[in-house]
């Protein structure tokens, strides 16, 4: 019992350290969604921290507004489209090209493996006026499509370097057995590889959800009509810089999803991604 007391004090100066860490990290969000709460006259009046001394001032009109917002809805639904569609795709084409990279024989494998290494440090900056330019010419340009495969693009790199690692880790015995039971490489992909590998899956697909569903600069360079969330609530702040009565509920909104996500798979997560990193 004294030993735990011990360890317990002695673990006790980190453990507040890293609560109070972790508060002044959920301060912006927590201002934030009360903000979102606040009746628009008392917003640029009053301060968020007005609602825990006066309770009742909270209201939830602010996202009747906005659900009732045509443009911001239509922003929300473009997001989730171009969120949803890259990620499937990005997992699927990552998962095979890993399996590819990591089981399959062929010729120039591992100089190929070591090019999609290389694209790694490539910045998507560099590609914005090239694919700008193809975009304009194949009809791609302010289409939910042309964002998905240019997310997608740019995710392949990653996604397949932590898919083959994943996969290079799976007992090649295994592999072998279901051979000579008469599986074909597809059967095998689909049957035995994919629910193996579903912590990577997962921690792949929590990267790239989060990372497309934030983006910013390749929605404003690539959209004009086809708006995500990030882009309408930018639009509203310039606008209609007082406008925050809308701009505070989307915003909650649009970091609450992504949340939601995260902590819906988080199990893999960790799991996932170490094994993708030391295989």
């Amino acid at each position: 019992m004294a030993a735990r007391i011990g360890a317990a004090t002695r673990r006790a100066p980190l453990q507040i350290l890293l609560a109070v860490v972790a508060l002044l990290w959920l301060v912006p969000t927590i201002g934030l969604f009360l903000t979102s709460l606040m009746p628009p006259d008392l917003i640029s009046a009053e301060g968020w921290w007005k609602i825990f001394s006066q309770p009742s001032l909270a209201t939830f009109d602010n996202y009747r507004a906005v659900f009732d917002d045509q443009d911001l809805m239509t922003a929300l639904w473009t997001t989730v489209q171009i969120a949803v569609g890259n990620t499937v795709l990005l997992v699927l084409v990552s998962a095979m090209a890993g399996y590819a990279f990591a089981w399959l024989p062929f010729p120039g494998r591992d100089p190929l493996f070591v090019v999609v290494i290389a694209l790694l440090v490539v910045p998507l900056q560099t590609a914005l006026i090239p694919i700008f330019s193809l975009y304009q010419t194949t009809g791609l340009f302010d289409t939910v499509l042309g964002l998905v495969l240019f997310h997608t693009a740019f995710g392949l790199p990653f996604g397949i370097f932590l898919m083959r690692n994943f996969f290079i880790g799976i007992p090649k015995d295994l592999l072998e057995s279901a051979r000579i039971d008469g599986a074909s490489e597809l059967t095998i992909f689909f049957r035995l590889v994919l629910p193996l590998g579903l912590p990577a899956i997962a921690s792949l697909a929590i990267f790239q959800f989060l990372w497309t569903w934030n983006d910013l600069l390749v929605a404003l360079t690539f959209g004009r009509e086809t708006q995500p969330i990030t882009v309408a609530v930018f639009t509203q702040l310039r606008q209609f810089g007082g406008n925050i009565e809308l701009i505070a509920p989307a915003s909650f909104i649009s970091l609450a999803i992504p949340l939601a996500v995260f902590f819906a798979f988080q199990r893999y997560f960790a799991q996932g991604l170490l094994a993708g990193s030391v295989k």
